[in-house]
């Protein structure tokens, strides 16, 4: 990413960790964070079971503000806060604490810049998401912002050896994030009318932080 600069990075806020073999836990260590951890030491991994724990805000806080903190003493440029899973903003005292953490940091929020979230291909069939993402761009209407969430990667062992936790997590996952990442790469060769591609760093120039708005809907 330093080699990129161009890129817009953002810190995925983290207070789930849901692969099978491949945990992982606080940036400030369970005994700092314990009500946001399980037996282990580990995030939990779903949102439920998370809520069970009866985390303390402070404790979500300090978490939270940790890994903006680590993310910042990187190097790069960061650009904004998203959510992984949701958790993050799913209460609104959550939320409060987000808003908090990006004012502070002057970071933009992921669907705070009026951006509404496209329908996306991450469960569709591995053989269709190529068509499916082109169909979804050539399609798409008006001159709002839309938010293309994409969940990428190639594979390797390593990541063919993860497993959601979650029953509701998709199976042969490797296979549907290099088969998102090839659909991305061959949509990115084609020329779509009416439609400029952004980055957060591009949008938060253009809209500025002191416009960002909490979005309407609950939860993501």
């Amino acid at each position: 990413l330093k080699k990129h600069p161009e890129v817009s990075v953002g810190v995925h806020l983290t207070l789930n960790a849901e692969w099978k073999n491949f945990r992982w836990g606080p940036v400030l260590g369970k005994q700092a964070v314990p009500s946001l951890v399980d037996s282990c030491g580990y995030f939990t991994p779903s949102r439920s079971l998370f809520y069970k724990n009866n985390p303390k805000l402070e404790e979500i806080e300090l978490e939270l503000r940790a890994q903006i903190e680590r993310a910042i003493q990187s190097g790069l440029k960061i650009d904004y806060v998203d959510y992984h899973m949701g958790t993050a903003v799913d209460k609104i005292e959550y939320r409060e604490i987000v808003e908090k953490l990006a004012g502070e940091f002057d970071l933009g929020i992921s669907r705070y810049f009026g951006e509404e979230d496209m329908v996306n291909v991450y469960d569709v069939k591995t053989e269709d998401k190529a068509d499916s993402l082109k169909n979804i761009l050539c399609n798409l209407k008006g001159t709002d912002t839309g938010l293309l969430v994409c969940h990428i990667g190639k594979e390797y062992p390593e990541l063919c050896a993860m497993t959601d936790l979650n029953t509701f997590g998709l199976t042969d996952m490797c296979k549907h994030r290099s088969a998102e990442l090839e659909a991305l790469k061959s949509v990115s060769k084609t020329k779509f009318d009416n439609i400029r591609f952004l980055t957060y760093r591009q949008k938060i120039t253009e809209t500025g932080l002191e416009n960002m708005k909490r979005p309407s809907s609950a939860g993501y």
